[in-house]
């Protein structure tokens, strides 16, 4: 679990923007159609989850996760929402992922909630490439240390692929491996129920029709 200061996050923010121009001065701008990108994702998978909890300090010592995730797209595909729910000797986890496409930049936010904190954590930021690897990267701290945060997917197939975190604090020079989710689909007919708790908003599921009103000049 991450967690930042407002002086610590916006060192963090400061290293992610230099990168962003380092990397826009040695190529342009990508300008391919990426609106699709995430379609692979679809549907129900098992993770099998490696954490590295302290890459810097001892990046030898991981720990995994056992879990499910489901994936199901918005807006026909330019934004997704992914639930994951995850054993380990620690307990059980929960968490969701939001994923935005923006037309104008090509590129993705990856914005994650963990079900114990109920906020959304920083975006990681990026775009695949014609090859099929997903790059996003996002400024973050750990243990008070301004960080960047690299997400890449990669392994892409009907039935499997792979996300892997790693953090620099050298501003991406280097990079320590802190978490790999190995994902394989799990076929329709081995799906099972899931429990659904009572919440306040339960008087909203469904599909409604919609009258809205909005002040257009104030």
């Amino acid at each position: 679990m991450r967690t930042a200061s407002p002086r610590s996050r916006a060192v963090a923010l400061c290293l992610i923007w230099a990168l962003a121009a380092q990397a826009a001065t040695a190529q342009p701008a990508p300008s391919r159609d990426g609106q699709h990108d995430f379609d692979f994702a679809e549907g129900t998978w098992h993770t099998h989850i490696t954490r590295a909890p302290d890459p810097f300090g001892q990046p030898d010592v991981k720990m995994t996760l056992e879990g499910t995730v489901t994936r199901r797209k918005v807006w026909g595909g330019r934004a997704w929402l992914e639930q994951i729910e995850a054993d380990s000797p620690k307990g059980h986890w929960e968490g969701a992922t939001l994923f935005l496409y923006n037309p104008r930049s090509h590129q993705w936010s990856m914005n994650f909630i963990n079900s114990q904190m109920g906020t959304l954590e920083p975006p990681l930021i990026g775009a695949f490439d014609k090859d099929g690897r997903g790059q996003l990267i996002s400024g973050d701290t750990f243990k008070d240390r301004a960080i960047l945060v690299r997400g890449v997917w990669t392994k892409l197939s009907a039935d499997v692929h792979d996300y892997e975190e790693d953090y620099s604090d050298d501003g991406g020079k280097t990079w320590k491996f802190s978490f790999l989710g190995h994902k394989t689909r799990i076929p329709d007919s081995d799906m099972k129920p899931v429990p659904v708790a009572p919440n306040d908003f339960d008087f909203d599921i469904g599909t409604f029709k919609s009258h809205s009103t909005r002040l257009l000049n104030r």
